[in-house]
């Protein structure tokens, strides 16, 4: 049991603290841990200082005691020279991870760490990690067997780049938390990644697309339909619910996702960032066709009676329960092979909506609000090539232009003498 602790400056904006946990042996037991506050204080000790009272810099060190104090009472401190990554890991998940990381996210997090990471290096002290560690894991995974679907090769460059995102991302909260003075992984330059140009149909492939829903089951049809006139991702039509149509204004409000983990089951969430959460104009023929989905929604509920699940939500099983996420997904390959139309990602139909909409001579800014982009950036990062374009024609165009008005001023002028 820690009694109380005691601060000792020791720079500027450092100050080492020290916690006293009882005696053994005889000797009194103390742990310390020197931190870096965040108010800097020019005194070298507070001994003899009028303003120790009122000092905002000592104030943060005694707040920073009393964590440290709670944490040894509690069993949770670990000390920095005997701190593993598993150990660090373990306090990152419970006090960060699941506090902010998206359900998703912190289930890929879990499986990457879980099955790659901690077992290759989760024994070193995370003080004693070097960039020699990380290069070595690494290449490892780029070796022949280390895939989990037994498929021959190694992991793939984006998804080695993916690991050593969530390591730099863990250690550089190790260095916030002033657990390490700093970030090996920073240090470290992960299998370089060739960017792919976006899935998506061209127009022909696209018409061949809406011809081939005619013959599909009319939910289907809507959903493909909105997928590829608004661009939503896949959790995002998914959670849609009656309430966010806007019949008159003609316009949807993204608000909400629906996804799918083992073990959880299927749930609601918020969109993917803050710039996700928006409100999409829609066309008028995408109007009228949700107005008779709704249409027909209404009748099999009548059919189904009080078996009816009470759902809201715009795609949902016989019942009324949310359609599983996974369930649009599995169909739209199959209906793809039914009509003989080149394979493409059910992402895709995302791709192309963006596509169509930079074919039209949309701005990238509004293409970017649009679906819902954290920035601009991003939108010029996925469909860089399809912006160029769009431009290069932009251009021919004022080309065409130019000469036209050239040949019509020749032609004014020779007219005049």
């Amino acid at each position: 049991m820690a009694g109380k602790g005691s601060i000792e400056k020791r720079g500027v904006n450092t100050w080492r603290l020290v916690a006293s946990c009882g005696m053994k042996d005889g000797k009194q037991v103390k742990k310390t841990k020197n931190v870096t506050v965040k108010v800097a204080c020019e005194q070298k000790t507070c001994k003899g200082c009028t303003r120790a009272a009122r000092c905002q810099a000592r104030r943060e060190a005694e707040k920073l005691l009393a964590e440290f104090v709670l944490e040894i009472e509690k069993g949770t401190f670990i000390e920095p020279t005997k701190l593993t990554l598993k150990n660090f890991v373990e306090r990152w998940l419970r006090d960060y991870g699941e506090k902010n990381l998206a359900p998703k996210t912190l289930f890929r997090y879990r499986q990457i760490l879980e099955s790659r990471v901690l077992p290759a290096m989760g024994h070193l002290k995370v003080e004693q990690i070097r960039p020699t560690h990380l290069l070595e894991f690494y290449a490892n995974l780029q070796e022949d067997g280390i895939r989990e679907d037994g498929k021959p090769g190694g992991l793939s460059a984006k998804t080695i780049l993916q690991h050593h995102r969530i390591i730099s991302s863990i250690l550089n909260d190790a260095v916030e938390w002033q657990v390490i003075p700093s970030n090996p992984a920073t240090r470290v330059k992960p299998p370089r990644v060739q960017k792919k140009q976006a899935a998506c149909y061209d127009e022909g492939q696209t018409a061949a697309l809406l011809e081939a829903l005619e013959h599909e089951e009319p939910k289907y049809k809507v959903l493909i339909n909105l997928a590829l006139f608004t661009g939503l991702r896949r959790g995002e039509i998914m959670g849609l619910e009656w309430r966010h149509i806007d019949f008159k204004e003609g316009t949807l409000m993204v608000e909400q996702a629906s996804q799918y983990l083992p073990g959880q089951g299927t749930f609601t969430k918020t969109p993917k960032n803050e710039t996700s959460a928006r409100v999409i104009s829609l066309p008028a023929f995408l109007v009228d066709m949700l107005r008779q989905h709704k249409k027909d929604q209404a009748e099999t509920r009548l059919k189904v009676g009080d078996m009816w699940q009470g759902s809201d939500r715009l795609f949902t099983t016989w019942d009324g329960r949310p359609m599983h996420p996974d369930t649009v997904s599995s169909w739209f390959p199959k209906f793809l092979k039914r009509h003989d139309l080149p394979p493409l990602p059910f992402h895709g139909l995302r791709h192309t909506a963006a596509t169509m909409m930079i074919n039209a001579g949309v701005p990238a800014k509004v293409v970017s609000g649009h679906f819902g982009h954290a920035n601009i950036g991003t939108t010029h990062d996925i469909y860089g090539h399809f912006l160029r374009s769009a431009d290069k024609e932009a251009a021919d165009r004022l080309e065409q232009t130019y000469q036209r008005m050239k040949r019509n001023g020749k032609e004014i002028k020779q007219g005049q003498a």
